[in-house]
């Protein structure tokens, strides 16, 4: 096995524009956490961590214990670490800016602490999201919202993990991606899949088919493409895969190629799309660049966006990117 441990990595990472210190300490209080997170979900029923907490997010979800835990636990490694000025989260209405009395550091850190958490009492794989962000230059005093509202062409860092039948965490510092497996017995994250590439092409998909007929007829054509195989207009018969968790759906593209796609549909025409730009799309479109894939709403590169709130919505089409230019270049038609 590979004795490029985590800490190492980062340690040969400081010679790349844009790594500091202060932002390898960060990105190894993040694991810490995430680390514990998967001792958390690994024990399941035998915690009592699993169900529902009572309680609904800022965006009307119901909570499940395990949202709640995980995003204590994030929180607890990173808020007095000393390399953040405030945390953004999925779970919290409003950040959460250091506390007095806490040394405050340059960056920012947004997260979404379980993503696909309606999949954990079923035992399917879920995961934690990650973005970093830099404060803007000449900000002073108490963090607010309006300096987190960077487009994510301004991250500085990104990752996930994975809590499946191993713990594997994918990270960028912005000079390509890899990802790293977790030794559960060491508690340390090792080298194993360096200079993740994702191919141009591929012949799967993941998509949720049950909101078909919402849907904008762009998208409805590409996926008739899609489905119609070899003996259409692509030549080709695709796969479809979808596991309702953005993280185990985007680590398979990651690992083997495909697209993802979470398109904007007329479901509820009030909602621009279903997941968060800050927390969701942002960090998997900059992960997904980095290992030469593509990401867009279906009509705009997502790390252009300017944003506008901490928990804005956007649709989101990323993986091979010839099949994302494809998808973009539909909906552009029109």
């Amino acid at each position: 096995m590979t004795t490029l441990t985590l800490s190492r990595y980062l340690q040969q990472q400081l010679d790349k524009p844009g790594v500091t210190p202060e932002l390898c300490e960060l990105i190894r209080q993040t694991c810490d956490a995430c680390h514990r997170i998967s001792d958390a979900i690994g024990k399941g029923a035998l915690a009592g961590v699993l169900g529902h907490a009572g309680s609904e997010n800022v965006q009307g979800e119901e909570q499940k214990k395990l949202d709640i835990i995980s995003n204590d636990l994030m929180i607890a490694a990173t808020l007095g670490g000393g390399c953040v000025a405030g945390l953004a989260s999925e779970e919290m209405d409003e950040i959460l800016p250091v506390p007095d009395g806490i040394k405050e550091g340059r960056y920012l850190l947004l997260f979404d602490p379980l993503d696909g958490s309606s999949n954990i009492d079923v035992n399917i794989s879920v995961g934690t999201i990650f973005s970093i962000l830099e404060r803007p230059e000449g900000a002073t005093g108490p963090v607010t919202e309006q300096e987190f509202l960077q487009p994510g062409n301004r991250q500085v860092a990104a990752g996930y993990v994975v809590y499946g039948p191993s713990t594997l965490l994918v990270l960028t510092l912005g000079h390509g991606a890899d990802g790293f497996t977790l030794d559960r017995e060491q508690g340390v994250f090792y080298l194993t899949a360096p200079n993740l590439q994702v191919s141009r092409d591929t012949k799967e998909f993941a998509i949720n088919m049950s909101n078909m007929r919402h849907w904008e007829l762009n998208m409805q054509r590409y996926i008739r493409e899609l489905l119609d195989g070899i003996t259409g207009s692509r030549d080709k018969d695709f796969n479809m895969r979808w596991v309702a968790s953005m993280v185990a759906d985007v680590h398979r593209i990651m690992t083997r190629g495909g697209i993802f796609m979470y398109p904007y549909d007329m479901k509820d025409p009030s909602k621009p799309g279903k997941l968060r730009l800050m927390y969701e799309a942002n960090p998997m479109s900059f992960i997904m660049e980095q290992a030469g894939g593509a990401a867009t709403t279906g009509r705009l590169r997502i790390l252009d966006i300017e944003p506008t709130g901490l928990h804005q919505r956007v649709p989101v089409v990323l993986g091979s990117a010839n099949e994302v230019e494809r998808v973009t270049g539909y909906h552009q038609e029109s």
